[in-house]
């Protein structure tokens, strides 16, 4: 286990446990906690052992409730001779990760924190989580946010929630396709063991490779992306996951993956 003051790093067998340690300010986000998640995205991904990366907060409260408010100046303030902003970075470096990851949703997910849970390939929250963009009550709005949700939720709802400021539940959530699975809290982590369960015993090298494939076609056109995905499939099928995949397959057993 890796602690630090904001957030907390640890494996629990071939997942990635990332945990924003913030709970009596409702897991929000500062300077610290960024650079905490970006550096654990980091090593995860440098651990070979690592299969699944799980991104959740500290408590039952919040699982992150946006940027911390407490110091407003300090929230919205960069420095101007920087092109990137740090969060956005974040942002990046999540688009481009090879091992997927999941959001553990046991609270409150407002502002940032909903680009935090966008960010991840998969989501499971509990049903009495409460999620929002409440950018537009304090004057500013979820820029960043809306680069990753507006290629997951409806644009009509995603109008809404920018536009009004106004919370939703973890129903409403689930229907715009936020998140995979809504479950008592009592069986969050229950249901989140089970996610990554399903993960773990696949080939890791089919996974990989199908992220970054996944990630190349995102702006592809049907032509750019049917002629990449053919040659990427060939190149799969070299690797040795696919030969032990397909002989396991014809000796009828459970295949030995390599992640080669």
């Amino acid at each position: 286990m890796t602690d630090t003051t904001a957030v907390i790093t640890e494996k629990r067998g071939q997942a990635f446990w990332i945990t924003i340690d913030r709970p009596e300010k409702r897991n929000a986000l500062n300077g610290e906690v960024i650079a905490g998640i970006t550096r654990a995205y980091r090593d995860a991904h440098e651990d070979k052992d690592v299969r699944v990366i799980v991104l959740t907060g500290a408590g039952d409260k919040a699982f992150c409730a946006g940027a911390d408010l407490q110091n407003s100046g300090a929230a919205f303030a960069m420095d101007h001779s920087k092109p990137n902003v740090d969060y956005a970075d974040l942002l990046r470096l999540s688009q481009n990760a090879t091992k997927p990851a999941i959001a553990r949703v046991g609270g409150v997910c407002m502002a940032g924190g909903m680009g935090l849970l966008c960010m991840t390939d998969m989501a499971v929250a509990a049903d009495h989580v409460v999620f929002g963009l409440p950018e537009v009550k304090v004057g500013v709005f979820p820029m960043q946010v809306l680069s990753l949700l507006q290629r997951i939720a409806p644009p009509r709802l995603v109008n809404e929630w920018a536009l009004t400021g106004e919370p939703f539940d973890a129903r409403a959530a689930q229907a715009a396709g936020l998140l995979n699975y809504v479950v008592p809290a009592a069986e969050l982590g229950a249901k989140v063991d089970w996610l990554i369960g399903r993960i773990v015993d696949k080939s890791p090298t089919a996974i990989r490779r199908g992220k970054y494939a996944m990630r190349a076609i995102a702006s592809m056109s049907f032509d750019e992306s049917i002629a990449y995905t053919e040659s990427q499939i060939a190149l799969l099928a070299m690797t040795e996951d696919a030969k032990e995949g397909l002989k396991a397959f014809s000796q009828k057993r459970k295949p030995v993956w390599t992640g080669r």
